[in-house]
């Protein structure tokens, strides 16, 4: 059996706020968080960033041992998976310049982890840019806040999910009215949700030093969303493309 390169999943699971579409395998955030990311912050330093949430394949690109390796979501080498996506994941990531791109960005042990959205699951895409859009930058189970992120993926041309709000607390009503039907990644079918992510300065334990970590995420799933629709082995048919590889 395959090892997990990195000895872990490459990404856990992110919990639901109320009224979201959960399967059931899927948890529910505290009451707690839903109440700062949506309603009252506990402080000032309480920053409330939201994402457009896509609806494709997990995986991730890790730099190992002076590697870059492509996983998927549960940790294993993306060529070793029994699905054709990942297989054309790991040959998009292996194309000589994409290879370079992501050895210049990773430093070692670092992940990015993103949406490879090559194939249709349950939302079909008119894709406008590369078919895989990053969401997380890593170090073992720790995230990199967002405008490290940012910065880091910049000189790169990474897609990262349309930021939607950034400040005070908002709701999902507020938030799937920004959203709008569609979203702003060409989403043919109505949008998925939204990933809420809240951050915080944290004092390091020297005087007058915080840093900016990741505080938790949290998301919301339409309730009406269908799961994997347009997948061969549930939808019985031919599996519906969003991007062909032989295109580059």
């Amino acid at each position: 059996m395959s090892r997990k390169p990195l000895g872990h999943k490459n990404y856990g699971s992110i919990p639901h706020l109320p009224n979201s579409r959960m399967g059931p395998a899927d948890k529910s955030c505290h009451d707690g968080q839903a109440r700062i990311a949506t309603k009252e912050p506990r402080d000032s330093n309480d920053d409330i960033l939201v994402q457009e949430k896509l609806d494709g394949s997990n995986v991730g690109i890790a730099k190992n041992g002076g590697q870059i390796i492509p996983l998927s979501r549960s940790g294993y080498r993306a060529e070793t998976s029994p699905y054709e996506q990942h297989h054309a994941f790991a040959d998009w990531v292996f194309q000589p310049s994409n290879r370079q791109k992501f050895d210049k960005l990773l430093k070692e042990g670092e992940r990015l982890a993103g949406e490879w959205l090559m194939q249709a699951h349950g939302t079909r895409y008119s894709l406008d840019h590369d078919p895989f859009v990053a969401f997380d930058l890593m170090f073992q189970h720790d995230r990199m806040p967002y405008d490290e992120l940012a910065a880091r993926v910049e000189p790169f041309d990474i897609v990262l999910p349309k930021l939607i709000h950034r400040g005070p607390p908002i709701s999902v009503r507020e938030v799937m009215k920004l959203v709008g039907d569609h979203g702003f990644h060409g989403a043919l079918d109505p949008v998925e949700g939204a990933v809420w992510r809240v951050e915080r300065d944290k004092a390091t334990g020297n005087k007058g030093e915080k840093i900016r970590v990741v505080d938790f995420l949290v998301k919301f799933v339409r309730p009406d969303k269908e799961d994997g629709i347009y997948l061969p082995e549930i939808s019985g048919k031919n599996p519906v493309f969003n991007w062909n590889p032989n295109s580059g």
